[in-house]
């Protein structure tokens, strides 16, 4: 078996097809979404809040705070009475004790969202800690901790963050999430795979909640799945200690997916608009996201900015809505006139344009593109001199990867940093204008992060990886080990550690900072720390 055959053992081939028409489609076009159980008239009973509570998308002025009442949570409508309107209270304070609210009233969990509760909390201070909570009845939730993001162009000295994905719960622990909170942590990102959509065995001996579960398609069973994930006590913890911003990649829907395209072969047109409508609901619905995220059926307004001050803007980006079927079965090939097509759109061109004006509009320092697959050019196959690259990365879409190097680099945008998730491993890249030729100028550097827990324990050593890094020389560093990346900033330095575990296949393991890397303000490349 060749490296690039070892490195892709686990893709899976997949088709596309054409139209939508029919009833299907109405269905998939509409708010008011299916659901594969019969609505019963339960009341609500036991403990509500068995997901947690979680907050994120945070502005200068204000955050999401989001829980869900599910006192069964593995059950249809999570063991709430259906077509019944719940109050609940909330509170955001400037201290743990709740001596200080600043904030508080009353929402509305309504059973055609699940239960799910999204307070938009806005008259906060900038750059401030707060403390919130939620109550049902007599019930009361953990304390979350949140903080705002900086006043606009206010004068930013640090911030810290971290980013995350990959999280697939049968194969692994999220013992990650347990060291992440020693850090001091401004924000977390999550690049996507938050849940994994496949047939389900098993718990890992974790809480209350073992589970067989089939691959999920309606709208129940993509909510079970995401309240299988959130009864993790790691997820929980994680999620109350710190502000959340979450982008989707392929396994929230379906393996692959893409635009109107299923993984399926079987899958019509109609019945993925529906299956994709199902899933964006459940997301949103399990996400600390504001109302203006919520799907209209298998839309969901996803890319979204936020700014940290002068210091930092991050540009979230949706790398699977917008873009054109994968090439060549979505496998692996040489590049060619089709890959290389001026055409063809990773993120579509209102949202290149979008990315475009952000950019070129950015006072920040360090200029984030944070989204899902893999961005620099990556050859499978160095060595045997035929070009070989996977259809499912930016490889597969080389022209709008250009326009968007060329942007940079013709406009001198400040310091751009991606950061990308997916491929279960750590790896750091140098942008160059010109892939093809190491002499040419590094525009910016690519972060990548491995897994929490998918594809599990990994090993120290990985001879695929290892050889590709060691013949691609913008590629400075791999890593197949779970963990997360810790990033610190200054106005004069981007610090980059990439956080390792032996392994996750049981819980306890020790964490470590495997490579430490560092880029300086109007530098870019990358540096061993």
């Amino acid at each position: 078996m060749s490296s690039a055959e070892k490195l892709l053992a686990a893709r899976w081939a997949r088709r596309r097809f054409l139209t939508v028409t029919g009833a299907a489609a109405g269905l998939a076009l509409a708010t008011g979404l299916p659901v594969a159980a019969t609505p019963t008239d339960r009341r609500t009973r036991g403990y509500p809040f068995t997901l947690g509570i979680a907050s994120g998308d945070p502005l200068p002025d204000g955050v999401v705070i989001w829980t869900r009442l599910a006192p069964e949570p593995l059950e249809p409508f999570g063991g709430m009475e259906y077509g019944k309107k719940v109050p609940v209270r909330w509170e955001v304070a400037e201290d743990e004790a709740f001596r200080r609210v600043v904030r508080r009233g009353t929402t509305f969990a309504l059973s055609e969202y699940a239960h799910a509760v999204h307070v938009d909390v806005r008259g906060l201070r900038p750059s401030a800690e707060y403390y919130y909570r939620f109550m049902a009845g007599s019930e009361i939730s953990p304390v979350g901790r949140t903080k705002t993001a900086p006043a606009v162009g206010a004068s930013v000295t640090a911030m810290n963050f971290a980013f995350v994905s990959c999280q697939h719960r049968v194969v692994g622990y999220y013992t990650a999430y347990q060291h992440m909170l020693q850090e001091d942590l401004d924000v977390v990102v999550h690049l996507g795979d938050y849940v994994y959509e496949g047939a389900d065995q098993g718990n890992l001996g974790r809480g209350h909640y073992p589970t067989v579960t089939p691959t999920t398609e309606t709208l129940d069973d993509y909510r079970i799945r995401f309240a299988q994930y959130k009864t993790d006590p790691d997820l929980q913890d994680a999620h109350a200690a710190f502000p959340w911003i979450v982008t989707l990649d392929d396994h929230e829907v379906l393996s692959n997916w893409v635009s109107k395209y299923s993984f399926y072969p079987e899958e019509s047109f109609d019945q993925f608009l529906v299956r994709r409508a199902n899933a964006f609901r459940a997301y949103w619905e399990h996400m600390p996201m504001r109302r203006t995220q919520l799907p209209q059926g298998p839309d969901m307004p996803l890319y979204r900015r936020f700014t940290y001050g002068n210091l930092a803007e991050f540009n979230v980006l949706d790398t699977r809505q917008y873009r054109d079927d994968q090439l060549y079965n979505d496998g692996t090939a040489p590049p060619d006139a089709l890959t290389r097509d001026p055409n063809r759109q990773m993120i579509g061109a209102q949202q290149e344009r979008w990315l475009f004006d952000g950019l070129a509009n950015s006072g920040a320092t360090w200029n984030i593109l944070a989204q899902q697959v893999f961005f620099s050019q990556l050859d499978l196959d160095p060595d045997d001199g035929e070009e070989l690259y996977v259809m499912d990365a930016w490889d597969g879409y080389e022209a709008q990867r250009n326009r968007i190097v060329d942007f940079l680099h013709d406009r001198n945008i400040a310091n751009p940093v991606v950061l990308t998730g997916d491929v279960h491993a750590h790896n750091a890249c140098e942008i160059k204008q010109n892939f093809d030729d190491s002499s040419s100028a590094t525009v910016g550097v690519e972060l990548v992060g491995t897994s929490i827990s998918s594809s599990g324990d990994g090993a120290d050593t990985d001879p695929v990886r290892e050889r590709l890094a060691s013949q691609l020389p913008h590629i400075k560093y791999a890593k197949n080990r779970r963990g997360y990346v810790r990033c610190s900033l200054t106005p004069d330095l981007w610090r980059t550690d990439f956080k390792v575990m032996p392994y996750v296949s049981r819980p306890g393991a020790p964490i470590r900072t495997d490579a430490t890397f560092v880029t300086e303000n109007g530098h870019p490349g990358l540096q061993a720390g």
